[in-house]
């Protein structure tokens, strides 16, 4: 079923396409994947420096999914907001950024 891509600023929900979908699900699915590596490797009392350069491969997969949400988020939802004259959610867009980059 292909979704709607605006956002709803309401009820702070988003349809996404069944493209955008599928594929911001597939990348947790494998992060969700790595993380429980993770967890295999300490239950198996892997080497320390082994794990952490499996977090370093979760901690960079989380940052490709944010940017890629991110990318997503203002092409759809801070575009049309602001074609649509709600300049709060540039604020809001700001905000958000803020609170990425600490």
């Amino acid at each position: 079923m292909e979704r709607d891509a605006c956002c709803c600023a309401g009820h702070k929900t988003k349809e996404r396409t069944a493209e955008e979908y599928k594929k911001l699900v597939n990348r947790l699915s494998r992060i969700e994947g790595q993380v429980r590596g993770i967890r295999g490797m300490v239950e198996k009392n892997a080497y320390c420096t082994d794990i952490l350069m499996q977090v370093s491969a979760v901690n960079a997969a989380l940052a490709a999914f944010n940017r890629e949400l991110l990318s997503s988020h203002i092409r759809s939802c801070v575009a049309d907001d602001i074609r649509a004259g709600k300049d709060e959610t540039v604020e809001e867009l700001v905000q958000t950024l803020e609170k990425l980059m600490k």
